[in-house]
Protein backbone atom coordinates (compact mmCIF):
# COMPACT_ATOMS: atom_id res chain seq x y z
CA UNK A 1 0.00 0.00 0.00
CA UNK A 2 2.73 2.51 0.90
CA UNK A 3 4.70 1.63 -2.27
CA UNK A 4 1.61 2.49 -4.30
CA UNK A 5 1.26 5.86 -2.55
CA UNK A 6 4.95 6.58 -3.06
CA UNK A 7 4.66 5.71 -6.76
CA UNK A 8 1.66 8.02 -7.17
CA UNK A 9 3.41 10.84 -5.32
CA UNK A 10 6.50 10.51 -7.51
CA UNK A 11 4.35 10.35 -10.63
CA UNK A 12 2.51 13.50 -9.53
CA UNK A 13 5.78 15.32 -8.86
CA UNK A 14 7.09 14.24 -12.25
CA UNK A 15 3.97 15.56 -13.99
CA UNK A 16 4.21 18.85 -12.11
CA UNK A 17 7.90 19.20 -13.00
CA UNK A 18 7.15 18.41 -16.65
CA UNK A 19 4.36 21.01 -16.70
CA UNK A 20 6.60 23.68 -15.16
CA UNK A 21 9.35 22.82 -17.61
CA UNK A 22 6.95 23.09 -20.54
CA UNK A 23 5.68 26.45 -19.26
CA UNK A 24 9.25 27.77 -18.89
CA UNK A 25 10.23 26.51 -22.36
CA UNK A 26 7.10 28.04 -23.92
CA UNK A 27 7.90 31.44 -22.35
CA UNK A 28 11.50 31.25 -23.63
CA UNK A 29 10.24 30.43 -27.13
CA UNK A 30 7.76 33.34 -27.07
CA UNK A 31 10.44 35.75 -25.83
CA UNK A 32 12.84 34.45 -28.47
CA UNK A 33 10.31 34.96 -31.22
CA UNK A 34 9.27 38.45 -30.00
CA UNK A 35 10.46 41.25 -32.29
CA UNK A 36 13.53 43.04 -30.95
CA UNK A 37 14.63 46.64 -30.95
CA UNK A 38 12.64 49.78 -30.39
CA UNK A 39 11.53 49.76 -34.03
CA UNK A 40 9.60 46.56 -33.30
CA UNK A 41 7.43 48.43 -30.79
CA UNK A 42 4.28 50.06 -32.13
CA UNK A 43 4.92 53.39 -30.38
CA UNK A 44 8.11 52.72 -28.45
CA UNK A 45 10.52 55.38 -27.33
CA UNK A 46 14.19 54.57 -26.96
CA UNK A 47 15.85 54.65 -23.58
CA UNK A 48 12.81 53.68 -21.49
CA UNK A 49 11.47 50.35 -20.37
CA UNK A 50 8.11 49.50 -21.91
CA UNK A 51 5.18 47.37 -20.82
CA UNK A 52 3.42 46.11 -23.92
CA UNK A 53 -0.11 45.14 -22.90
CA UNK A 54 -2.42 43.09 -25.14
CA UNK A 55 -6.14 43.23 -24.36
CA UNK A 56 -9.59 43.05 -25.96
CA UNK A 57 -12.76 45.08 -25.36
CA UNK A 58 -14.54 42.08 -23.80
CA UNK A 59 -11.75 41.09 -21.39
CA UNK A 60 -13.15 41.60 -17.89
CA UNK A 61 -9.91 40.83 -15.96
CA UNK A 62 -8.16 43.35 -18.22
CA UNK A 63 -10.53 46.11 -17.14
CA UNK A 64 -10.91 45.20 -13.49
CA UNK A 65 -7.41 44.04 -12.50
CA UNK A 66 -4.76 44.57 -15.19
CA UNK A 67 -5.47 48.20 -16.12
CA UNK A 68 -5.54 49.38 -12.49
CA UNK A 69 -2.23 47.56 -11.86
CA UNK A 70 -0.68 49.23 -14.90
CA UNK A 71 -2.00 52.63 -13.77
CA UNK A 72 -0.46 52.07 -10.34
CA UNK A 73 2.93 51.26 -11.88
CA UNK A 74 2.72 54.21 -14.29
CA UNK A 75 1.90 56.54 -11.38
CA UNK A 76 4.86 55.19 -9.40
CA UNK A 77 7.41 55.37 -12.23
CA UNK A 78 6.02 58.32 -14.20
CA UNK A 79 8.03 59.29 -17.25
CA UNK A 80 10.56 56.49 -16.65
CA UNK A 81 8.15 53.93 -18.10
CA UNK A 82 6.00 53.69 -21.19
CA UNK A 83 2.86 51.54 -21.23
CA UNK A 84 1.55 50.59 -24.67
CA UNK A 85 -1.92 49.06 -24.83
CA UNK A 86 -2.84 47.02 -27.91
CA UNK A 87 -6.33 45.80 -28.75
CA UNK A 88 -5.68 42.30 -30.11
CA UNK A 89 -9.00 42.29 -32.01
CA UNK A 90 -8.04 45.44 -33.92
CA UNK A 91 -4.45 44.35 -34.56
CA UNK A 92 -4.45 40.54 -34.76
CA UNK A 93 -1.32 40.46 -36.95
CA UNK A 94 0.61 42.32 -34.25
CA UNK A 95 -0.69 39.98 -31.54
CA UNK A 96 0.31 37.02 -33.71
CA UNK A 97 3.78 38.45 -34.31
CA UNK A 98 4.28 38.75 -30.54
CA UNK A 99 2.91 35.22 -29.93
CA UNK A 100 -0.15 36.31 -27.94
CA UNK A 101 -2.63 33.48 -27.46
CA UNK A 102 -4.78 34.90 -24.66
CA UNK A 103 -5.49 38.20 -22.98
CA UNK A 104 -4.35 39.87 -20.88
CA UNK A 105 -0.77 39.30 -21.94
CA UNK A 106 1.97 41.71 -20.91
CA UNK A 107 5.54 41.92 -22.12
CA UNK A 108 8.19 43.72 -20.08
CA UNK A 109 10.70 45.23 -22.49
CA UNK A 110 14.02 46.75 -21.48
CA UNK A 111 15.31 50.15 -22.62
CA UNK A 112 17.08 48.55 -25.62
CA UNK A 113 13.84 47.04 -26.92
CA UNK A 114 14.51 43.45 -25.81
CA UNK A 115 11.51 41.52 -24.45
CA UNK A 116 12.65 40.23 -21.05
CA UNK A 117 9.45 38.89 -19.45
CA UNK A 118 6.08 37.68 -20.68
CA UNK A 119 3.05 37.32 -18.41
CA UNK A 120 0.09 35.26 -19.60
CA UNK A 121 -3.01 36.29 -17.72
CA UNK A 122 -3.25 38.96 -15.06
CA UNK A 123 0.08 40.26 -13.76
CA UNK A 124 -0.26 42.19 -10.51
CA UNK A 125 1.56 45.47 -9.93
CA UNK A 126 4.09 43.96 -7.52
CA UNK A 127 5.08 41.28 -10.02
CA UNK A 128 5.50 43.80 -12.83
CA UNK A 129 7.54 46.13 -10.58
CA UNK A 130 9.79 43.22 -9.61
CA UNK A 131 10.30 42.41 -13.30
CA UNK A 132 11.02 46.06 -14.13
CA UNK A 133 13.50 46.36 -11.26
CA UNK A 134 15.32 43.29 -12.53
CA UNK A 135 16.08 44.89 -15.91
Amino acid sequence: MSADILFRALLSLGLIAAGLGFYWLNNRLILGRAPTGTLALPIGSAGKPVILYFTTPTCVPCKTVQRPALRQIKDALGENLQVIEIDATEQPELANRWGVLSVPTTFVIDSRGQARHVNHGVARADKLLKQLNGL
